[in-house]
């Protein structure tokens, strides 16, 4: 048996009903070519969310700093005040774009941590490679994407014809794609949403095996958080744009440009969880469904102390006094 649950602890509820209304007030927004109008309603939905929590939190990794965001930015205090003191890292709406498009795989995201448990990641790129739990210790970064592959192959007992990258479809991916290619493995670009393909690849039978390239550092320490509950493996270094990323990094501790971060240097903490809710349709997570008199919404509780993933499909009820018919 794991360690005893700490009584104080945040219910897991309590923080799932966090990521679900965000979730339904971006979902309004699905396909109106609105990206900023979905994001501000997840954002003002999650804040108000998280007044109704029993945390005492404080935003490590949200929407930026203070004076750039009023809301969820770095440094605010969240919650009732009146339980445990964690850590939070949020991205309201992964997949703006997707949600403005109409397109798969936009969720909203937050981790939860003790105290010091999630790195403060500057807002830069990171360089990331990502595989599942077979594969975790096993490859590096620095090694050629062929020879990483090749080990990704061996550790699910395929070749590496049957493995499929996620890559986001960007311009500074062009050398990746077509050294994945040459490798003999298929690609699987998405737009964006590079936390929720994480999770995908470390949850088997999603047809998808690791991910490759760079996106956003913060994205890095969320998925860490997911994949330290789930036994996989991120690394990431820091690629900073221009000399004033390196200067704000430096003011958050962090000096050495050329370090390589693994799953425990992004995520350390012992009590981390990790919860995310569909807004539109993916390989893991149904999106938000709007019928009658209510809603249905789909989500993932990881606990790490707990060693349990739970999928979550909740119907809210407009009445709850006169619910109606509800059809699977």
């Amino acid at each position: 048996m794991g360690p005893p649950i700490s009584s104080d602890r945040t219910p897991g509820l309590e923080l799932v009903r966090i990521t679900e209304a965000a979730a339904i007030s971006a979902a309004h927004w699905v396909g109106h070519g609105e990206n900023d109008r979905a994001d501000q309603a997840a954002v003002e939905a999650m804040r108000k969310a998280m007044d109704e929590v029993s945390f005492n939190g404080t935003i490590v990794i949200g929407e930026g700093e203070r004076d750039q965001a009023p809301m969820l930015y770095i440094g605010e205090k969240v919650g009732r005040g009146d339980g445990p003191e964690v850590n939070i890292a949020v991205d309201p709406l992964e997949g703006t774009n997707l949600v403005a498009k109409g397109r798969a795989n936009a969720i909203t995201v937050i981790a939860v941590s003790e105290p010091g448990g999630l790195l403060h990641a500057p807002d830069t790129y990171m360089e990331k490679l990502v595989v599942g739990p077979p594969a975790r210790g096993k490859v590096d970064l620095d090694r050629p994407v062929s020879e990483n592959l090749e080990i990704v192959a061996r550790s699910l007992g395929r070749e590496v014809r049957d493995l499929t990258v996620v890559v986001l479809d960007r311009e500074r991916h062009r050398r990746l794609i077509a050294e994945v290619r040459d490798a003999g493995a298929r690609i699987h670009l998405i737009e964006d949403g590079d936390v929720i393909a994480a999770l995908e690849v470390a949850v088997g039978g999603t047809g998808l095996h690791c991910v490759m390239g760079s996106g956003g550092a913060p994205e890095g320490v969320l998925a860490a958080a997911a994949l330290k509950c789930l036994g996989g493996e991120i690394i990431g270094r820091l690629r900073f744009r221009n000399d004033e990323e390196r200067r704000r990094a430096r003011t958050m501790g962090i000096a050495d440009e050329g370090r390589v971060y693994r799953t425990e240097d992004l995520a350390s903490g012992h009590d981390i969880r990790f919860v995310a809710t569909g807004v539109t349709d993916g390989e893991l997570l149904r999106g938000v469904r709007f019928f009658g008199r209510g809603v249905r919404t789909h989500s993932v509780i990881l606990d790490r102390r707990v060693g349990k993933m739970r999928l979550i499909d909740t119907t809210h009820f407009e009445d709850p006094a006169h619910p109606p018919v509800v059809r699977l």
